[in-house]
């Protein structure tokens, strides 16, 4: 005996929601369930919406239970989340605070430090990338020091920088031998 649908609701109305809606999956599932008010087989139904039975018997629950909005696909939730409030309260606190040097071994924080913390004090497990996305959602930034060559010798550089730059020669000269690479003479 299949799932009966629910009463509220019937084929007119299925369908002119199906009109309505910019979702395509949605409705293309409001109009199976419109044959189904109409007196189509589920099977007639699952033909209709290119699916199969079990799909249509899946639909069916969910529109008893949300209505058409049950027939959106949804995004997964996904896993929850490892770090908890306490932990993200403390792990601000942290980062604020900065090292200490003396205590963490390290004289600015970086994730593999912070992430070596987190382990150290609450045993949690955390990969490199989503603590970066948790310090960004905190509103951290990432900083780094633009590269410097270690030989580099700074008086050398502002010296470089006061010798006058070459002129180009004789304005005339050149402007004559621009004028013969033209296309056209002027």
């Amino acid at each position: 005996m299949p799932i009966p649908l629910r009463s509220d609701f019937d084929a007119s109305q299925l369908r002119a929601l199906a009109r309505k809606t910019k979702d395509g999956p949605q409705a293309r599932r409001l109009l199976a369930l419109a044959a189904i008010y109409e007196g189509a087989s589920r099977t007639e139904a699952a033909r209709i919406g290119g699916v199969t039975l079990q799909i249509v018997r899946d639909w069916v629950v969910k529109f008893n239970a949300q209505g058409p909005e049950g027939l959106i696909d949804r995004k997964p939730a996904g896993q929850p989340s490892r770090l908890t409030d306490q932990h993200r309260q403390h792990l601000v606190q942290m980062i604020e605070a900065g090292p200490i040097a003396a205590v963490h071994g390290v004289v600015r924080w970086r994730l593999v430090d912070l992430i070596q913390w987190l382990w150290d004090e609450y045993r949690l497990p955390i990969s490199k990338q989503t603590l970066s996305r948790e310090v960004r959602a905190l509103g951290y930034r990432k900083l780094s020091g633009r590269p410097q060559h270690h030989a580099k010798n700074e008086a050398a550089v502002s010296a470089f920088k006061k010798f006058p730059r070459a002129s180009g020669g004789n304005r005339d000269r050149r402007g004559r031998w621009q004028a013969a690479r033209d296309l056209v003479c002027r």
